[in-house]
């Protein structure tokens, strides 16, 4: 059977897309390539016809994850304060806490994305340096944009570590409360 010029390509893009889910939910480093080939009908021994290592795969796919990010938070054309305050709405959500395939790749992957090469940690790096300058510029305040990343990922991690519903809506409530209180942001609150 004769494959399309661009079958690699797109098998390679869904590759990462389905790794990213998977990573996401239960961690990389546990996932086999087995299993994330799996994911998109394919066996193992393929694996390497689209990447070097299972290590270049999630180098891939959490720049695109902090690429995407990037590009959310920080900023489209709405007025400097309103973004921020839609933004923080949507992180600090039950939605995000609850499927973390589908949020920031910060909460789920932090502690991989640390132990990983020098390139990815770079480009981690450089995403959330983009998001502080922006929100720094929204905010007037680069203390406060370094705090807001902080608390924002910190809350997601301590609200998908709970248990009950109750108690995780109570953690990201009071996390929107608290960052409302500091930046002096009545549509937060």
């Amino acid at each position: 059977m004769r494959y399309s010029s661009t079958h690699k390509a797109e098998t390679r893009q869904r590759l990462i897309a389905s790794s990213k889910a998977i990573a996401k939910r239960g961690g990389f480093a546990t996932t086999g390539v087995d299993a994330l080939m799996g994911s998109i009908g394919l066996t193992g021994g393929a694996f390497y016809n689209h990447f070097p290592s299972k290590d270049a795969l999630f180098e891939a796919l959490v720049a695109e994850e902090v690429e995407k990010s990037t590009e959310m938070l920080a900023g489209d054309g709405t007025s400097p304060v309103d973004h921020v305050a839609k933004c923080l709405r949507n992180y600090l959500s039950s939605f995000h806490a609850l499927h973390p395939e589908e949020g920031c790749v910060l909460p789920t992957l932090g502690p991989e994305i640390a132990r990983a090469a020098p390139d990815v940690r770079e480009a981690v790096e450089d995403a959330v340096k983009r998001i502080q300058k922006s929100w720094s510029n929204r905010t007037g305040d680069s203390d406060a944009a370094w705090a807001l990343i902080a608390q924002c990922v910190g809350a997601l991690v301590l609200a998908r570590a709970v248990e009950t519903e109750r108690t995780r809506k109570e953690i990201l409530a009071a996390s929107r409360r608290f960052l409302a209180k500091a930046l002096a942001m009545d549509s937060l609150r």
